[in-house]
């Protein structure tokens, strides 16, 4: 379960199992989070970049994640 400061909604639970809460969970986190820790905690490299073309984001959210972590950009590409 994600906490109060990340995830408002009444569903903050994500059954990590299911490919479309797996993508909300990355997605609400990149959004909303406002620390490295909460990034951190939360988020999992390997299927961030697994799921990468598919998560839906602002613009300038993808553009800031994709030139901070470049193996994102190579994975949008492919």
């Amino acid at each position: 379960m994600l906490p109060i400061d990340l995830d408002w909604s009444q569903q903050r639970r994500y059954d990590l199992a299911v490919d479309k809460d797996r993508r909300r969970l990355h997605e609400t986190v990149i959004r909303e989070a406002m620390s490295l820790d909460a990034l951190c905690s939360f988020l999992n490299a390997d299927l961030l970049v697994r799921l990468w073309p598919t998560p839906w984001l602002p613009p300038q959210v993808w553009r800031l994640w994709e030139e901070r972590f470049p193996e994102l950009r190579h994975r949008a590409a492919a």
